[in-house]
């Protein structure tokens, strides 16, 4: 069934703390969704982040962001005094996040929150449920604390090598700061879990993200090193990015830890069916990220300043998916992103799996008509996006684009206007035989580039990008719904395809 929705990721809800969270205003927006008859609400990767605030480097890829809990529901819980929360410095611009003011004020306030929580049997059968990664998690973060935030790669050997005796001795001295972590995952879960169950009841479906990489720095890799092409002292063999192309010469140097196909095999590929696992309970839908990398991936000397010296090996391939079938079933809901070199090889396993991919239309005027991102190319099992939080706004795509490429945009969609050039594209968008429409929050508001999400390859400004509450009217929420309804994306099968 065709069907539309809208991605916005949860640090950009409006907050007077800061940032966006699972609170009141992630509630209105579902409200705001389900109006405006839009059947998924997309966000990115909600696991804690490390430097450089990326979600798609977290230290785990199983815990939930501490940022995301909202403070007002701690306030009803009794845990913090409404003085408490006024009191903290969050930052003064409700439309960026201030990460650093994040981490120095907000940490303190839950620390107080959790010298006033007390156990009880949903916090002993969530801990119970989820020992399997919570255990490691929150003495890996227990841990790191102790080590003034460094890299577990620098830790005294008997840490880093997780030695028994030394990791025993440690869950006891660090007892109340293991209880910690534990206690901020307790709260992120039973507020993430209101909310979904909320969605759900509206008739919003939450399509979750997923990085197909963990980062170094995380208890992924610290609890698990055997999964990784790590030497004996841990160390990465090789890592993760993306090679040269016409955006970048250098290529990209992620400098993730490259999986060990060949032992993940052996165990039946169980470390990413708990991945996968984890994910789809939390999610409707799960997209996975850079796809193709199951097929074949860039693997990149550690050490290398750039992505010019990697070269490609072959991946896991359809053996991997096999496994997940077998374990999860055979409907399995995942998009997949399938953006970058994609080679017939990668096709092949797309087919085989029967995910859809990515159509991107920032991406469809290169001047070739056989350009798979046109909208005339576009093909029924795939997700259709205006952009992704990679690229820059609409209106702004508009002003960097080449000439050329904004001419056949224009005489593509009919519509030679700068001026409303974002709800042409949006239409496009939505009028394609695609299954499913996504459209990023800041293109149906017309945003500039001050709403961009992330610029890839870079650091500081990303992942911080916060919108204005007013702009979440009733009178947006008509338009979008219209033409929801125009295009046949309504989730009610009684709505007619015609404007009123």
């Amino acid at each position: 069934m065709r069907s539309s929705g809208i991605l916005m990721p949860i640090f950009s809800l409006p907050s007077p703390y800061g940032i966006g969270t699972l609170g009141k205003a992630a509630f209105d927006f579902i409200d705001f969704l389900h109006t405006s008859g839009q059947s998924y609400w997309q966000i990115l990767p909600i696991g804690p982040t490390s430097f450089g605030d990326s979600p798609y480097q977290s230290f785990s890829s199983f815990a939930g962001n501490p940022y995301f809990i909202d403070l007002d529901l701690l306030v009803k819980e009794g845990l913090l005094l409404e003085s408490e929360v006024k009191a903290c410095d969050f930052g003064d611009d409700s439309g960026k996040v201030n990460y650093e003011k994040l981490y120095n004020n907000r940490y303190p306030l839950l620390k107080l929150a959790f010298s006033r929580f007390k156990t009880d049997d949903d916090y002993n059968n969530f801990t119970a449920k989820n020992a399997r990664w919570l255990n490691d998690y929150s003495l890996f973060m227990a841990l790191k604390d102790a080590f003034d935030g460094v890299s577990w790669q620098e830790w005294d050997a008997p840490y880093k090598k997780r030695e028994s005796a030394t990791l025993l001795k440690a869950q006891s001295e660090l007892a109340d700061d293991i209880a910690f972590y534990n206690f901020l995952q307790y709260e992120f879960d039973k507020q993430w879990s209101a909310l979904h169950e909320y969605a759900n009841k509206n008739d919003v479906k939450i399509i979750g993200d997923i990085p197909i990489y963990v980062a170094l720095d995380s208890a992924d890799v610290w609890s698990n090193p055997e999964q990784f092409q790590l030497d004996d002292d841990y160390v990465p063999k090789s890592v993760a990015g993306v090679p040269p192309d016409v955006f970048s010469e250098d290529g990209q140097l992620w400098g993730n830890p490259l999986y060990d196909w060949d032992y993940m095999k052996t165990t039946d590929y169980s470390w990413w069916k708990g991945y996968l696992g984890g994910a789809l309970q939390r999610f409707d839908v799960v997209r996975i990220d850079h796809f193709r990398g199951f097929e074949a991936y860039y693997s990149i000397p550690y050490g290398d300043k750039n992505a010019k010296g990697g070269k490609w090996v072959k991946g896991p391939d359809k053996q991997l998916f096999d496994a997940f079938t077998k374990e999860f079933g055979k409907e399995l809901p995942i998009i997949a992103e399938d953006l970058g070199v994609i080679t017939p090889a990668v096709r092949k396993l797309l087919s085989h799996t029967k995910f859809p991919g990515m159509k991107v239309l920032q991406f469809a005027f290169s001047g070739e008509c056989e350009n798979s991102f046109l909208p005339h190319n576009i093909v029924k099992n795939s997700v259709v996006y205006t952009g992704t939080h990679d690229n820059d706004t609409i209106m702004s795509w508009l002003k960097t684009s080449t000439a050329d490429e904004v001419k056949q945009a224009k005489d593509y969609f009919n519509y030679q206007n700068d001026s409303g050039f974002n709800w042409a594209m949006i239409k496009a968008a939505m009028s394609t035989v695609a299954d499913t429409c996504i459209i990023p929050m800041a293109d149906f508001l017309g945003a500039d580039s001050s709403a961009r999400i992330n610029e890839p390859s870079t650091l500081g400004g990303n992942w911080s990008w916060r919108i204005d509450g007013s702009c979440l009217n009733p009178w947006l929420s008509g338009i979008i719904k219209e033409n929801t309804v125009l295009y046949g994306r309504a989730p009610s099968p009684q709505e007619e395809c015609v404007t009123k």
